[in-house]
């Protein structure tokens, strides 16, 4: 698990891509600058981690393009305690990412493979979430709600309402909702039956799974 030099320079210029992307939160761009982003992939993909583009995982699953990582960290204005749920570890480096904004992190994964790989390696890098739950991202995680943010990092073709349910008021669910491409929403809660609804442009994630092991 070497990290070099060189592999922090492609972190930097990564950042200068990202922030020419409209990435302005410093602290979103730090973590981009400091996690070692080439060992959340297969080492076949190496010289190309720090490239802006997603790549496949186990499972048949992605890790994601460092904007949509950066984009939901930084809708999310993740501040320092704040509780949030994870719907989707994958090779958690989003999880990394919310770890960095010092958040306190829940994350769910439904691929048990992944599950298991992801919950092994993140604490080696020093990243220990919470918690990490092998379940059913579409529940929630009832026991330890309300969250101040929920971030979901595949693509659902409905919003779960157990997944609003669980936010504090004042808190956001940061989704990317439908099929083939998924329109990213946001939804801030106003009170306890109202909620206020944003749609911030068009992503492709692979899709969220419900029931299946």
């Amino acid at each position: 698990m070497k990290d070099t030099s060189k592999h922090q320079g492609l972190r930097n210029q990564l950042a200068t891509v990202l922030q020419a992307k409209g990435i302005t939160d410093e602290n979103v761009l730090n973590a981009i600058r400091k996690i070692p982003r080439h060992l959340f992939i297969d080492s076949s993909f190496e010289s190309h981690a720090y490239q802006d583009k997603a790549f496949p995982i186990a499972a048949e699953q992605t890790i994601s393009q460092p904007y949509t990582v950066a984009f939901q960290s930084q809708t999310l204005a993740v501040q320092k305690g704040d509780k949030v749920l994870e719907i989707g570890t994958g090779s958690g480096y989003q999880t990394a990412v919310l770890l960095e904004l010092k958040a306190e992190v829940y994350s769910i994964e439904r691929q048990h493979e992944l599950f298991k790989k992801t919950s092994n390696f993140l604490p080696k890098l020093g990243y220990k979430p919470k918690k990490f739950i092998f379940g059913d991202g579409y529940k929630g995680l009832t026991e330890q709600a309300p969250f101040h943010h929920i971030i979901v990092t595949a693509g659902a073709p409905f919003v779960p309402k157990p997944l609003l349910a669980q936010l504090k008021v004042g808190g956001k669910l940061l989704i990317p909702v439908g099929d083939k491409t998924q329109i990213m929403t946001l939804f801030i809660r106003k009170s306890a039956k109202e909620f206020e609804k944003h749609e911030l442009g068009d992503f492709a994630f692979v899709p969220m799974l419900e029931e299946k092991n």
